[in-house]
């Protein structure tokens, strides 16, 4: 059984790059191990994003939205989900 749909593995997929210096994953398989290792989550919408952030006890105060969403393990799906990554 997959942890992640395809839009959210494909999305990793695509934009590894702005994480890591090198790709970590050729494929949906290797894209879902990765993202399983590392426990990254799916959440839908900004503000559960920002949640996210406090609840990890990173300091995002005065943040605003689209810098929170700038950050380099932050990636948008592109259906108002976002995965986030903590490498």
């Amino acid at each position: 059984m997959r942890v992640y749909d395809d839009d959210v593995l494909e999305c990793f997929l695509d934009n590894q790059l702005q994480l890591f210096p090198r790709r970590v994953a050729e494929t949906l398989e290797e894209a879902e191990d990765f993202l399983v290792e590392c426990m990254a989550v799916v959440v839908n919408s900004v503000q559960e994003v920002v949640e996210y952030f406090e609840e990890e006890g990173i300091d995002m105060e005065g943040a605003m939205d689209e810098e929170i969403l700038d950050a380099d393990e932050v990636f948008d799906i592109g259906d108002g989900r976002y995965l986030i990554v903590q490498a």
